[in-house]
Order: C-alpha cells, then sequence, then structure tokens
C-alpha cells in the first residue's frame, strides 16, 4: 500500500512537471509570434535615384543596407542606401592605382 502511494505522488509531480514544460514552450512561441522585430520595415521605396548616366551592375543587403554596384561614365561605384528610405548613406568610388 505504501508504493502505491509513493507512485502516485511520483506521477503527479510528473504530469506537474510536463505541464509547466507544455505551458513554458506555448508561451516562448507566443512571445517569438508577437514580438516585433524593429529591423524588418513593411515600406518598401518604389524607386532609389542612382543617377541619370548610372548603370547597375550588381546589388548586395549588407548589414541592414543595400549597396550597389554602379557604373558611370566608364567608372566604377558602389552606393550604400538605407533598404527601407531609400535614403542614400553614402558613396565609394573604385578607383585604379
Amino acid at each position: 500500500m505504501r508504493v502505491q502511494a509513493k507512485l502516485k505522488r511520483l506521477l503527479a509531480g510528473s504530469s506537474l512537471i510536463m505541464f509547466a514544460g507544455f505551458i513554458a514552450v506555448f508561451a516562448a512561441i507566443f512571445y517569438k509570434i508577437n514580438s516585433s522585430d524593429s529591423g524588418a520595415s513593411g515600406d518598401i521605396p518604389s524607386t532609389i535615384a542612382v543617377g541619370p548616366d548610372a548603370v547597375v551592375e550588381d546589388m548586395e543587403l549588407i548589414g541592414g543596407r543595400l549597396v550597389l554596384l554602379v557604373k558611370e561614365n566608364g567608372k566604377s561605384a558602389l552606393l550604400h542606401f538605407d533598404p527601407s528610405t531609400g535614403v542614400q548613406l553614402g558613396r565609394t568610388d573604385l578607383v585604379s592605382r
């Protein structure tokens, strides 16, 4: 009779731990679904100005920046843009030495 009572207590304790685990898993899923990612934005610019004579040769998304390799009048340059606003952040002219 004492063994049966111990088994019932063990079953109750194990069930309680398993229930707490399920609650923790569902809480983590709910948190991930409802947490807002501040880096991601739903707004995408419709146009990005690169210059009248520029030809875009390559494009990459690096570190949250849109980087375009353009060729203007025979010279190459890297243009850095904010992908959510379309604002040019910088320009790197490529020169041979």
